[in-house]
Parts: C-alpha cells; structure tokens; sequence
C-alpha cells in the first residue's frame, strides 16, 4: 500500500515507518503537524517538541513533507472522539485530506504504542478519510520493543524529559546508554 507516515521526529513515528516497509509497504510522503506561537505544545495528541528536525528527515530520505500548523486544541477530551471544530483532530484531518489528494495514499503510519486517547482518534480520522491505520507498535511490549529499535541501529537522543524517574541529566543521551535506567523506572 501507499503509506504516508506521520512523523514527529521522535524514535516511535520513525520506527513504526520502518515497520511499514519491512511489511512491504511504500512510504510516499511524510505528514506533520506543528505548532502556532510556540516550540513545543502540551498537546493531548500530538508530540511537537523538535518540530524543526522533521523536514530533514524528509530531505534525508527524499520524501516530500507536508505540514499543517496546530494549535494543541483538545475540544473533546472523552475517550471516543466526534468531530469538533477547532479540535487538534481536525487540523491531523486536513493535513491527511491534502495528502490523499496529492499523493493517492492508502494508508497512513503513526507511532501510537499506549494511547488509546491518541489510537482512536488517529483511526477516526482515517475511517473519515477511507484509509487504513497502520500501528505497528501498538500495545508491544515497551522493554522487547527498546531493545528492537536499539538493535535495529535507532540511535535516539532524548530531547525532552516528561515522565517520572527521567530528569535534565538525561538529555543528550542515545536510548542505548539510556536503557538499563528506561528498564528500570
């Protein structure tokens, strides 16, 4: 199928697009959504922090990228989603609707591994759209699944620390050096 990959810039989007073409798929393009006014948004859906990087990734592998901005609007909040103007949603909904148009996609890859917040949102816009959902990484087990990338030679550098039991210290560090404390916490 053609593929177009939602990438981020952080190592899930990334591995779930290698996922896709180990499966035999065919990545056509890249898609991203950035944010208005600021760096980095405390989105419900989305991971913006190295926003900047994505279009690189896309040189580095000659893909086109197609961006839409976002505000992080998260209007429904529920665990299943409707349509609602000006939600975050909406804005992922007109960025895949001007890849389908331009590119003759089939399906679309993202990096959702936990989320059911973030999985059935991606599946709704997709269902709208009349394209296929392809998450790889959906529900793996998140220690097989570090190990995998880092065997797989995904050399991800922490950009951002979020959760509990990662700290300042850590940024800068590659997954691999990251591991044993990732297994840990």
């Amino acid at each position: 199928m053609k593929v177009v990959a939602m990438i981020s810039g952080g190592k899930d989007s990334c591995f779930n697009m290698m996922q896709c073409v180990a499966a035999g798929h065919e990545i056509v393009a890249l898609a991203n959504l950035y944010p208005v006014e600021k760096d980095d948004l405390d989105s419900f859906m989305f991971q913006t922090v190295g926003h900047q990087g994505v279009k690189y990734i896309a040189q580095a592998i000659g893909l086109p990228i197609y961006r839409y901005p976002t505000f992080g609007k998260a209007n429904v909040q529920e665990k299943y989603y409707y349509p609602t103007e000006s939600d975050e949603v909406e804005d992922l909904f007109k960025l895949l609707s001007t890849v389908k148009e331009r590119e003759n996609i089939e399906a679309v890859s993202s990096g959702a591994i936990l989320s059911d917040y973030q999985r059935i949102r991606v599946e709704n816009v997709c269902n709208r759209l009349g394209l296929i959902s392809l998450s790889y990484l959906w529900r793996r087990d998140q220690d097989e699944l570090l190990n995998e990338m880092i065997q797989s030679s995904v050399n991800a550098i922490l950009i951002k620390v979020a959760a509990l039991g990662l700290e300042i210290k850590h940024l800068g560090k590659s997954i691999c050096e990251m591991q044993p404390h990732l297994i840990k916490i």
